[in-house]
């Protein structure tokens, strides 16, 4: 049930959803959105559980506007930043969906060869905020690519919900394929130093785990809230890993204590990071879930953390 101060506030505002506050949305709210966003709940009944929080003038139909994301309003690189050269590649994944699609982005005055980045979408396909993260790595000196797993399915439909039933479709193990190959792309690519990362989030954030089971040489992975590998393949981690965890994000942090005991057992490099008082998905700038000082910082270490393993 939504908390007194949660309807209080929804009941007085007469400013509208648009500068509706996310500390006054109870947790409950963010709750059912990360499981609306990770397919437990479909749209209607995500819209039927809102409906709980829908009193006097606030209609279900504006708390959905409320908690979507919003991709307009939040690109902090845009797509014609005078600084870089980015635009759409495509390359081989054999294994994997065939011919892939990325975003590849790099700076526009390269002087010397650059460490490359994986940059891995969420559970619904290249959106606008995973391209501009693409770009921010971009501007920090890297070149990156941003893949997208939906590709062999006509790549991502231009909305969340159509990208999420879209990436359902596809095996898991054949996408992580996918990504395994743009590192073998990024790796030979003529502006790479040949000194590759990842970064990803969510879905991406397991793939960026996976990656490091899987390529020895990978030189740094940075998985955002993501699900932890199985213990047993722990083990063949080479890479540095920078974990990045939200604290009120129960469901992922539960694999934490796991993951950490084996990294420790096979004396593997690893930082874990978890931010106090914010959710699964705090890096997203596009939705409430959104929490700047949390983003901001664990970005910062995050290109540290690339510059100091991979330069």
């Amino acid at each position: 049930m939504a908390t007194k101060k949660f309807l209080t506030f929804l009941l007085t505002n007469n400013r509208g959803m648009k500068d509706l506050k996310k500390e006054a949305i109870s947790q409950e709210v963010f709750d059912l959105y990360d499981d609306y966003a990770h397919n437990k709940l479909d749209r209607r009944q995500f819209a039927e559980k809102l409906s709980l929080y829908a009193v006097g003038g606030l209609t279900v139909a504006s708390l959905l506007s409320f908690m979507s994301p919003n991709y307009k309003d939040t690109l902090l690189v845009q797509p014609n930043d005078p600084s870089l050269d980015s635009d759409y590649i495509t390359y081989d994944s054999p294994k994997g969906g065939g011919t892939i699609k990325g975003l590849l982005s790099k700076p526009k005055a390269i002087k010397t060869k650059l460490p490359g980045v994986i940059v891995v979408h969420e559970n619904r396909g290249l959106n606008p905020y995973i391209e501009d993260v693409g770009r921010r790595v971009a501007v920090a000196d890297f070149i990156s690519l941003a893949p997208d797993a939906l590709t062999p399915l006509g790549g991502y439909p231009g909305n969340d919900d159509d990208g999420r039933a879209l990436q359902k479709e596809r095996n898991q193990a054949e996408m992580l394929e996918d990504f395994i190959a743009a590192y073998t792309y990024l790796k030979n690519h003529k502006d790479c130093n040949g000194h590759i990362g990842v970064v990803g989030f969510c879905f991406g954030g397991w793939i960026a785990n996976m990656m490091a089971v899987r390529i020895p040489q990978l030189g740094a992975a940075v998985p955002y809230y993501g699900r932890q590998p199985e213990a047993e393949d722990v083990a063949k981690i080479k890479a540095p890993l920078l974990l990045q965890y939200g604290e009120l994000d129960e469901r992922v942090n539960a694999g934490i204590p796991a993951y950490e005991a084996e990294l420790k057992a096979h004396a593997i490099a690893y930082q874990t990071y978890i931010y106090p008082k914010v959710n699964h998905g705090f890096h997203n700038n596009t939705t409430p879930r959104f929490d700047k000082e949390a983003a901001d910082l664990s970005w910062n270490r995050t290109i540290e953390f690339f510059k100091e393993h991979l330069k």
